[in-house]
């Protein structure tokens, strides 16, 4: 567990291979995510998967992260605004928006809409930073890393537009997308908030309140999902998907990524998440039958071809 630790030293090549090492991990993990989303979706309402979720995953990391909780609790009661944003940005909205978009989209497209996201990573944490004292990631973009995350956003239009420019002028897109593009700027606005994770709270902690202040923030609509939908059954088709993502897709993801983000910075981060269409296509094709087809292969290609060019360095 001490490589959770927030590390706050210049990054080395060492640490920079690290970082990309666990925010590839993390994006593996979430590809599961997604597909658990779309395989839920006629049974489970969104809320209630999203709340179980995260009590699943508090009940996980409670044992690791409570005895930071009380020694730095003086810390966190002082910056309760801070970590009550980021509940609400990564805990509370981005994956309850998810499983919203699970509904009347495909897994595939939900991840392909992801990863526009590290672009409005990027966005997010260079505004933020004109803000505050620079960061260790500090130094430009660069033209290198920028190509690559407008070739892969390039791809993101096209799947949005279903490869049809009259759809994007109409604004005719699917439901589930545009929920899933509400997602995707909630994940980045957590992420670039993750890079002002204010001194004195340690990665522990910061998870552990995260989560349960999120938590506390989907309890009233998940209240009034109990009473409007009704509950679900408790099944191994239910319970199992509800396990991956509460224990691995939060406790375990979530470590990783916000290591990930302290060592080599939300942009470089961001451009790994990239990869995570690829990955989702797989599993989406492997457990849901899901094709991909012309379109989402020209996606795919964009989006190999944007983590290609930009995962280097900033030239």
């Amino acid at each position: 567990m001490a490589v959770l630790e927030r590390p706050r030293t210049p990054r080395t090549g060492t640490a920079r291979a690290i970082g990309l090492t666990l925010a590839l991990t993390a994006t593996v993990i979430w590809s599961g995510n997604f597909v658990i989303a779309r395989a839920l979706h006629a049974t489970v309402p969104p809320v209630q998967t999203a709340f179980w979720r995260w009590i699943v995953a508090l009940v996980a990391v409670a044992p690791l992260t409570l005895p930071e909780v009380r020694r730095q609790w003086p810390a966190v009661r002082r910056h309760l605004p801070h970590l009550a944003g980021a509940a609400l940005l990564g805990v509370t909205l981005f994956n309850t928006l998810i499983y919203q978009a699970g509904r009347t989209t495909s897994a595939t497209n939900m991840a392909m809409i992801a990863a526009g996201s590290p672009l409005l990573i990027a966005a997010f944490d260079r505004l933020g930073r004109r803000r505050a004292a620079p960061a260790p990631d500090g130094a430009p973009l660069g033209a290198r890393r920028l190509a690559g995350m407008l070739l892969a956003l390039a791809g993101v239009v096209v799947l949005v537009g279903g490869g049809s420019p009259a759809a994007l002028a109409r604004l005719d897109f699917a439901p589930g997308d545009l929920w899933m593009l509400a997602a995707t700027a909630t994940f980045a606005g957590y992420s670039a908030l993750l890079r002002r994770r204010p001194d004195g709270i340690g990665q522990r902690a910061y998870l552990f309140m995260t989560f349960a202040l999120g938590a506390a923030m989907l309890l009233p609509a998940y209240g009034v999902s109990l009473a409007v939908e009704g509950g679900f059954p408790l099944t191994a088709a239910t319970a199992g998907p509800l396990l991956y993502i509460g224990v691995l897709s939060s406790a375990v993801a979530f470590f990783t990524w916000n290591t990930a983000i302290a060592l080599v910075g939300a942009a470089r981060a961001g451009v790994v998440y990239y990869l995570q269409p690829v990955c989702v296509a797989l599993l989406s094709y492997a457990v849901l039958g899901e094709g991909a087809g012309p379109v989402q292969a020209v996606c795919m290609a964009l989006i190999v071809a944007g983590v290609v060019l930009g995962a280097g360095g900033r030239r």
